[in-house]
């Protein structure tokens, strides 16, 4: 089978995991870095050309999309997808889940509990709108940060109000979220795989610290799930259109709250925590539904 994985470094964690797993299965793979891909677009043909050179339909594609490529990386997987190649991570999929706020009102409105959260681009409203979201201290976040940057825990309303200044002034779009101080500092990254769980674990903040992103020094241990978390977790994927998803929760005292579904998860961190070789089960889903 042949099978193109969309990484833009054929050097990460998560790229190197997946390559080998589809080498371990005999299958010819081949890594290429979506934004140097062209794409030309007519009637009746939908090509797409790789460093000069025209791509040949595979039987597969494994998108490794990141946050600063999504426009154009979503561009090069529906060209994929317009040619009936099977996909990990549809387009639309992926737009939807990226952005924040489309995320929690999906998942909000299909019944699965989400922090309560605010979004207002009208200035005079702001304080207004920190008292919707409830009782301090609240999260502040930009919508479209990652890996914890632009996420701030304000203690007071006056410091919230000059944080949310300096957004709005500086033209950045964020959202203000209730603070779950139950959780403890920590989160659960739920890894789901062809609308199965295959792995969990638990990402706990360093000390001093509310972020609980191992990027940002957190340590991570392997958990288990109650019923509802795993029904809470499955759903959320399914609300996304996701085959493939690392979906991010808190434990509250009134369950388990969604905070975000990532559409290209990264292997590391749950491979090496749980031992679980989760880039063979992807490649096993590709062997199932590919051509």
């Amino acid at each position: 089978m042949k099978i193109i994985i969309l990484s833009r470094n054929p050097s990460l964690y998560s790229t190197k995991s997946l390559v080998r797993a589809a080498e371990r299965r005999n299958h010819d793979v081949e890594v290429i870095d979506h934004m140097q891909c062209d794409l030309v677009i007519q009637e009746g043909e939908m090509e797409l050309y790789y460093m000069g050179g025209k791509i040949y339909t595979p039987d597969a594609i494994i998108p490794r999309i990141g946050t600063s490529a999504t426009s154009h990386g979503s561009a090069v997987i529906r060209q994929f997808e317009c040619n009936k190649v099977y996909t990990t991570l549809g387009s639309a999929p992926l737009l939807t889940a990226r952005d924040k706020l489309i995320c929690l009102q999906v998942l909000a409105a299909g019944g699965i509990g989400v922090p309560r959260s605010v979004i207002s681009k009208n200035y005079f409203s702001m304080s207004r709108m920190i008292d919707r979201v409830g009782q301090l201290p609240i999260v502040i976040k930009l919508l479209k940060g990652t890996h914890g940057l632009g996420v701030i825990l304000s203690e007071s309303k006056k410091n919230a109000e000059a944080i949310l200044e300096t957004f709005y002034k500086t033209n950045q779009k964020v959202m203000m979220q209730e603070f779950i101080q139950e959780a403890g500092g920590a989160d659960v990254r739920v890894f789901i795989v062809d609308d199965e769980i295959v792995g969990v674990m638990k990402r706990q903040a360093a000390a001093g610290e509310f972020r609980s992103n191992l990027h940002r020094g957190g340590s991570s241990t392997i958990d288990t799930l109650t019923e509802v978390e795993k029904n809470a977790a499955i759903k959320a994927a399914q609300l996304m259109g996701l085959k493939v998803a690392g979906v991010d929760m808190l434990r509250s005292q009134r369950g388990p709250l969604i905070l975000e579904v990532n559409a290209s998860p990264g292997l590391e961190g749950i491979e090496t925590t749980t031992g679980v070789d989760i880039a063979g089960k992807i490649i096993t889903m590709v062997e199932k539904n590919a051509r």
